[in-house]
């Protein structure tokens, strides 16, 4: 997550407003309904008017999933930075680990956004709907990602997906796992409790092209 220390003073206010935005947006959807709040409502929360609203956000489904795609992000470029020498699967497994103890590092403010935004999708399906678009979206680009490692050119081959589809299935049942989101610290504790039972049940090899 971008931080106000790494910014200049115009970019700063602009993500000011940002987080006013958002902040405004998601305890509005979550008080009256994602359905029965409108924009007007939320930029006059911020006092801002529609149009300023519509400089940062498409539309609301962008402001309550604008947090999911921060982190989008930020896996993307922890796959991209991880060791060469990582297997495939090993790389995803820590990538993923990585991104959800950051959330844990990161500023109080952000952790209650990502909460709020994980209660909205429990009681919103049309936003669940739209985030497992987009999560099917990440899939995709993190299996060419691994193709990559895996030394495959052009598209992802069946490996390549079959390695982001059981990691991020495992990363799934721990997100997603009833009673765990109350609490950050106990949300990913149990995705990385998921991710290592997962790991075990792996065989050395599984996810490179001269393995079993």
């Amino acid at each position: 997550m971008t931080t106000m220390g790494q910014i200049g003073l115009r970019e700063r206010k602009k993500l000011k407003t940002r987080h006013a935005l958002i902040d405004a947006g998601l305890d509005l959807f979550l008080a009256q309904g994602y359905e029965h709040t409108t924009i007007e409502q939320i930029a006059a929360a911020v006092e801002v008017s529609p149009r300023t609203f519509f400089r940062y956000f498409a539309g609301k489904d962008d402001l309550a999933l604008y947090h999911m795609a921060d982190l989008e992000i930020a896996v993307t470029e922890e796959l991209e930075s991880r060791p060469a020498g990582e297997s495939p699967g090993t790389a995803l497994i820590n990538t993923f680990r990585a991104v959800t103890r950051g959330l844990i590092a990161s500023d109080q403010a952000d952790k209650e956004r990502y909460m709020k935004t994980r209660r909205l999708l429990d009681v919103t399906p049309a936003l669940l709907s739209a985030a497992v678009g987009r999560a099917a979206g990440l899939e995709g680009r993190l299996a060419g990602l691994v193709a990559r490692r895996q030394g495959v050119e052009g598209p992802p081959d069946q490996r390549a997906c079959l390695v982001v589809a059981f990691v991020a299935a495992a990363a799934r049942v721990g997100f997603e796992c009833p009673g765990a989101h109350e609490d950050l610290g106990a949300l990913v504790a149990r995705v990385d409790e998921t991710l290592t039972l997962a790991e075990r049940s792996f065989r050395p090899g599984w996810d490179t092209p001269d393995g079993p």
